[in-house]
């Protein structure tokens, strides 16, 4: 079963198409990896699909309230300690399990301490605690590993991995090899849209199939 069904997805940044005739299935345990050039519209493809902008075209179909998505703020309130922040965040989102937040992204000496007081890779770990505690099946990242070092990027792919063996999901835009050997790859690139008549190029599962 789909968690996430994405079919002849179109996007546009700036009033003009990015990426255009975008399909693919996101199952349980299942990670995507897009890849592509600098501006090509991965940023924009992963919004539409967080619910922050509207596609110009196809279809998106996923549960209610299904997607945690984490781009490239770490959705801080400096004043508030690293506890007090993952609070917030399990209130908004219904979550839970602060504590195994913490200890998942090695933040748990670190519990009370303000966030405007924390290094950029702390915040960032912090930032990405949102995750754990949200409580959602598919996590949407947009270049997740900015401001962490080597053993904080390892740090994360674990966490990553446990959501996969727990039936998440979880798409993402990254540069950096996870070492997830259960990820899948898209290429932007033959999807990039094009002046004049829209070529549709085959979907994710046709050329998989």
């Amino acid at each position: 079963m789909s968690l996430l069904t994405v079919h002849d997805l179109s996007v546009a940044r700036g009033g003009l198409r990015a990426v255009e005739g975008v399909s693919f299935d996101l199952h349980p345990g299942q990670a995507l990896i897009l890849r592509g050039p600098n501006g090509i519209g991965k940023t924009t493809l992963l919004r539409t699909i967080a619910g922050l902008q509207a596609p110009v075209a196809g279809t998106i179909d996923m549960a209610d309230d299904a997607v945690a998505y984490a781009a490239h703020s770490d959705g801080l309130k400096s004043s508030l300690t690293a506890r007090e922040n993952l609070t917030f965040w399990a209130q908004v989102f219904g979550g839970g399990g602060i504590d195994a937040a913490l200890s998942a992204m090695e933040l748990a000496a670190l519990a009370d301490r303000p966030a405007g007081a924390l290094s950029a890779g702390q915040k960032r770990r912090l930032g990405l605690s949102r995750l754990i505690v949200s409580g959602r099946p598919i996590w949407v990242l947009d270049e997740p590993t900015v401001s962490l070092d080597t053993a904080s990027v390892a740090r994360f792919a674990d966490v990553i991995g446990a959501h996969l063996g727990q039936g998440g999901a979880a798409l993402m835009a990254t540069h950096i090899d996870l070492g997830l050997p259960q990820a899948q790859m898209l290429d932007l690139t033959p999807f990039r849209a094009r002046p004049g008549p829209t070529a549709r190029p085959h979907g994710f599962n046709e050329a998989f199939a």
